[in-house]
C-alpha cells in the first residue's frame, strides 16, 4: 500500500495516518533497492509501491554523503549550492509523476509544478549568470567561516550536519506539502477550485518580483564593476546611478530601497505560500509541513544576518541603511518616506555629527 486510507480533508493533513504507518517503508527501502537493482521493472514496481513522500526523503538522505564527499575531495563547499534551485522542482515533479502512474487526478499538481518550473528557471539562471556553475565557484561565506571564526576541524562537524545533510533535508522538506496537496486529489475530481488558480498564478508572482529584484542588483553590481574599472558609468545606466551610488558599493534604489533584500523575502515568500496552500485545501489552520516552511525561514535568517555582518564591515554606510531599511518586509519608515534615499540619509547622519 502506498497511499493512506482517508476519508476526509482534514485526514490528508493528519500525520499519523498519512505519514507514520509508512515509516517502516523507509526502515526496509534500502534492502528492497538492493534486490530490485539489477530489474528496472522491478525497480519501477517498488517505486509505485512506495509511498511518495517516503521515497522523496530517502532520496535527500542518500543525497547528503554524496554532498559531503564530494565537498570535501575538492574542498569546495558550495555542493549543495549548485542543486539548491533544482532539487526543490525535481520533488514537486517525483509527486507528480507519481500521481500521474497512478491515475490520480493532478490539475492542481500540474499546475503547482509550472509555478515551480518557473521558479527553478529563474534561481538557476541568476545562479548560472553570477558564476555559481563555474570550476572553483564557492559562496565566499564559506571561507570566512571556516577561517575567521569557527576552524577547520568544526566546520567539518558543520559541513556534516549542516551543509551536506540538513540542507538536503531542508530542500525536500519545503515540498512537502505537495505531498498533502497529493492525497487530496481523489476528493477534488477533475477541477480546480478559483483559489488553487489564485495560489498558482500568486505563487508565478512572487517568483516574479525576485526575478525583478535579481535583474536590479544584478544592473547595479555590472555598473559598480565597470566604474571602477573605467572611472566611468556604463551608458546603459547613466539615468540608473550616480557616482555616489556607485561609491556606496551596495543598492538601495529600485525594490531595494524598501527591502534590504527582496529576492529573499520572494524567496521565502514562495514556500511559505506552498505550505498556506496545502492549509486551504485541508481546511485546517496549520498542518505538519509547516516545519519545512518555519526551517526555511530561520534558515534565512540566519544566513543573511551572517551575511550583512560581513557586508557592514566592508561598507561603513551599511549601518545606516539597515537602521532605515527592512531586512525582508518593509518597515514604516521606507513606505512613509516612499524609500530609502542615500543622499537625504547622508545629510541627516552629517547633521546630527555636526
Amino acid at each position: 500500500m502506498a497511499l493512506p486510507n482517508i476519508q476526509t480533508l482534514a485526514d490528508c493533513a493528519d500525520f499519523s495516518k498519512t505519514v507514520e504507518p509508512f515509516i517502516p517503508q523507509l526502515l526496509d527501502l534500502p534492502q528492497q533497492v538492493y534486490q530490485a537493482i539489477s530489474s528496472p521493472q522491478a525497480l519501477g514496481n517498488l517505486y509505485l509501491s512506495t509511498n511518495p513522500l517516503i521515497s522523496a526523503f530517502a532520496f535527500s538522505l542518500v543525497l547528503a554523503p554524496v554532498f559531503l564527499v564530494a565537498s570535501e575531495i575538492n574542498k569546495n563547499y558550495s555542493q549543495v549550492d549548485r542543486f539548491w534551485s533544482i532539487l526543490p522542482t525535481a520533488f514537486n515533479a517525483h509527486y507528480v509523476i507519481w500521481a500521474h502512474m497512478v491515475d490520480l487526478p493532478t490539475h492542481r499538481l500540474d499546475s503547482l509544478l509550472a509555478f515551480s518550473t518557473i521558479w527553478t528557471a529563474r534561481l538557476t539562471y541568476n545562479y548560472w549568470r553570477k558564476g555559481g556553475y563555474s570550476i572553483g565557484s564557492e559562496d565566499y561565506r564559506w571561507e570566512i567561516l571556516q577561517k575567521k571564526y569557527i576552524g577547520p576541524v568544526l566546520f567539518f562537524v558543520f559541513n556534516v550536519i549542516f551543509i551536506s545533510l540538513a540542507q538536503s533535508i531542508l530542500l525536500f522538506s519545503i515540498t512537502m506539502p505537495t505531498y498533502i496537496l497529493l492525497l487530496t486529489s481523489k476528493f477534488m475530481g477533475g477541477n480546480m477550485l478559483p483559489l488553487d488558480i489564485a495560489f498558482s498564478q500568486g505563487l508565478t508572482g512572487v517568483v516574479l518580483l525576485a526575478a525583478i529584484a535579481d535583474q536590479q542588483q544584478w544592473n547595479f553590481q555590472t555598473a559598480k564593476h565597470q566604474y571602477r574599472e573605467t572611472a566611468k558609468i556604463p551608458s546603459n545606466v547613466r539615468d540608473q546611478f550616480t557616482p555616489e551610488d556607485l561609491d556606496r558599493g551596495f543598492l538601495t534604489k529600485g525594490m531595494w530601497a524598501y527591502s534590504r533584500h527582496p529576492n529573499f523575502a520572494a524567496e521565502q515568500s514562495t514556500w511559505v505560500g506552498l505550505y498556506i496552500w496545502s492549509c486551504y485545501v485541508t481546511k485546517s489552520p496549520y498542518n505538519w509541513t509547516g516545519f519545512g516552511a518555519v526551517a526555511y525561514l530561520i534558515l534565512f535568517q540566519a544566513s543573511t544576518w551572517f551575511t550583512e555582518l560581513i557586508t557592514g564591515k566592508k561598507y561603513p554606510e551599511y549601518s545606516e541603511y539597515q537602521k532605515k531599511v527592512g531586512m525582508f518586509v518593509p518597515g514604516p519608515f521606507s513606505l512613509l518616506s516612499g524609500g530609502f534615499n542615500a543622499q537625504a540619509a547622508a545629510k541627516i547622519k552629517e547633521q546630527k555629527s555636526q
